[in-house]
């Protein structure tokens, strides 16, 4: 049975904090979890267990995710030596955009498609933090890898995802994976 292991990560700064875009690195990792479908699970890891992420990330047959590629693995590149971009990658956000003229969300795409929206957004995954409840953002990142998941397996299984365009019509991008 192939291993795909769906991943997204929180982080403790924002780009404003640490100096714009271009350090993304600097941000600090709050959590990451992913879900694997070996294990049938899923799997939260703290800043202090970051290598176990990366190791699970390496014995996957392929990682899904939404913006990974330029962010998550930005993230990640501070606390390995790796090039994560090697490892064997589904970005969907990248995949989407090669039909596309614009960039879409994850929460447009998953209200369109499955009907569900994000429970809460980046910045306020920040304040809880500076608040320590960690807690509430494992839970908060376990939703979007959820949501990650039941996208990437609506598009496979349909060849196609939904997104609501600036009127609020439903349209669909071809979904190539």
């Amino acid at each position: 049975m192939k291993n795909i292991v769906y991943f997204d990560l929180e982080t403790q700064r924002s780009a404003h904090d640490v100096g714009g875009w271009g350090h993304i690195s600097r941000m600090g990792m709050s959590v990451g979890v992913t879900y694997s479908t070996a294990r049938g699970g899923y799997a939260i890891y703290g800043e202090p267990h970051v290598d176990g992420l990366v190791q699970e990330l390496q014995r996957a047959d392929l990682v899904v995710g939404f913006n990974i590629l330029r962010f998550d693995y930005e993230v990640l590149h501070a606390y390995t030596s790796l090039d994560l971009r090697q490892l064997p990658t589904l970005d969907m956000m990248v995949e989407l955009g090669k039909h596309l003229t614009h960039r879409l969300s994850l929460d447009s795409i998953a209200q369109a498609t499955l009907g569900v929206e994000k429970t809460a957004e980046g910045l306020q995954a920040l304040e809880w933090f500076k608040q320590g409840r960690m807690m509430d953002i494992a839970e908060y990142c376990c939703f979007d890898v959820k949501i990650t998941r039941l996208v990437h397996e609506y598009g496979a299984s349909h060849q196609q995802v939904l997104y609501a365009d600036r009127t609020g019509k439903h349209r669909t991008v071809p979904a190539r994976w």
